[in-house]
């Protein structure tokens, strides 16, 4: 699991607007993620001080958006860690496998959107952070 923080990005996700004034529409298809597409899961009603994730994947890639509202995300490959704020519902951070995640700081109202490349598999979760650090070296 070779996966570094440089891997993790931000995908644009199509925006049209109405010209009517009548809000947006965004599109996910073709080819916007790097993978196809297992399963698709949402979270809501999370408490602010409540925190999700606190795993990585042994071959899963994921896309994150925050439909509504907003919450950051800590990404760590194991020698570096990062926090990225999501808060926009055409922008999708793509995690590769191989990457620690948390989701915090979830604001009132926030939706976050998964969209994964394989149906559940607990065998592909680490969930341990020492198990995540030795898997890595």
């Amino acid at each position: 699991m070779d996966s570094k923080l440089s891997d993790i990005h931000f995908i644009e996700i199509p925006k049209i607007s109405d010209p009517d004034g009548r809000g947006n529409l965004s599109v996910i298809e073709k080819n916007i993620l790097p993978y196809k597409v297992e399963r698709i899961y949402y979270l809501y009603d999370v408490p602010s001080d409540s925190t999700r994730g606190g795993h990585a994947h042994i071959q899963l890639q994921q896309s994150l958006i925050a439909l509504s509202g907003s919450f950051d995300v800590v990404v760590d490959d194991g020698k570096n860690r990062t926090i990225l704020t999501l808060n926009k519902p055409n922008k999708a951070l793509y995690i590769p496998k191989g990457i620690w995640r948390e989701l915090e700081n979830f604001s009132s109202g926030a939706v976050c959107l998964a969209i994964v490349s394989d149906i559940y598999k607990e065998e592909d979760y680490i969930r341990d952070y020492q198990d995540f650090l030795n898997s890595k070296s």
